[in-house]
């Protein structure tokens, strides 16, 4: 018997992909399906109950394991890359971009922002779901000034859809977009307010369109929850007088340039100078 919480794989794709239920239903048929979130990806996905196989501890345990260690491959060489740019600044001191997350997740919002302290980000987060999102973004903004607003969630390409570019197709896009053209009246200036946006199969074009300098998903892959942190950091930790190499800053995503696309960004981290012994 499944039930909400458990950790489940989906049959008819081969068990590939690890999810949460987040709800179970039943439709007039008096068929049972639920809605899926991903454990590692943010995808929300549905599956009749009868698709779904429940995974045992000792198999999540090894599912979080090999992702674990790419996560840790790429924070690794994010952070020896800055370590190699830091050693001709060593009389400067640095001050890295600030980061406000809005996210639909509240355990991938915490995963993030472990992250971000762990690279010495300024980051604060809020957990709102992606169709609150549009609806508070300004009154947060005003509240939280930030360098970096990222915005996500889940999402996904709805099963059967064909058209790929109306809203009607996507779980969550709509939401981004509403959400970034409302972040973008309160700061139209990309360079001023840098803007992530979206999810797994997310309206890339649309977001994009609508204001922000990265988003997701260019050819509608899955993308992993850690992307957008990866992203963060590059912009982060680029100063202010220098762009950020749009082909560069995709390498240290997990996705690369099939999930995750921009726009030429100015970076957002400040040098000063002297840097105080004490």
């Amino acid at each position: 018997m499944l039930n909400i919480g458990d950790t489940v794989a989906r049959i008819s794709h081969q068990q590939d992909i690890y999810f949460h239920i987040d709800e179970i239903h039943e439709n007039y048929n008096g068929e049972t399906s639920a809605i899926l979130k991903g454990l590692n990806l943010r995808l929300l996905a549905d599956a009749p109950l009868s698709d779904l196989i429940c995974k045992s501890p000792a198999e999540v345990a090894n599912y979080e394991r090999v992702d674990n260690k790419m996560i840790y491959q790429k924070l690794h060489k994010l952070t020896s890359q800055r370590k190699t740019d830091e050693q001709d600044e060593r009389e400067f001191f640095e001050i890295p971009g600030r980061v406000l997350q809005l996210d639909g997740d509240q355990d991938y919002l915490n995963q993030c922002l472990k992250t971000y302290r762990q690279m010495g980000i300024d980051a604060k987060g809020i957990c709102k779901s992606e169709k609150e999102q549009p609806k508070v973004i300004r009154k947060i903004l005003q509240e939280n000034p930030t360098d970096i607003l990222v915005l996500t969630g889940h999402d996904g390409f709805i099963s059967g859809k064909r058209d790929f570019h109306s809203m009607d197709s996507y779980r969550s896009s709509r939401y981004f977009v509403e959400s970034v053209r409302e972040a973008r009246r309160f700061q139209h200036n990309r360079d001023n307010l840098v803007i992530f946006a979206g999810a797994c199969q997310s309206n890339y074009e649309a977001i994009l369109s609508a204001g922000a300098n990265f988003a997701s998903s260019p050819k509608r892959m899955l993308i992993h929850a850690f992307d957008p942190v990866f992203i963060v950091e590059r912009i982060a930790y680029t100063p202010t007088d220098h762009i950020v190499s749009v082909k560069d800053i995709l390498t240290h995503t997990i996705t690369g340039t099939d999930g995750i696309g921009g726009v030429e960004t100015r970076g957002q981290m400040r040098r000063g100078y002297p840097r105080s012994p004490y």
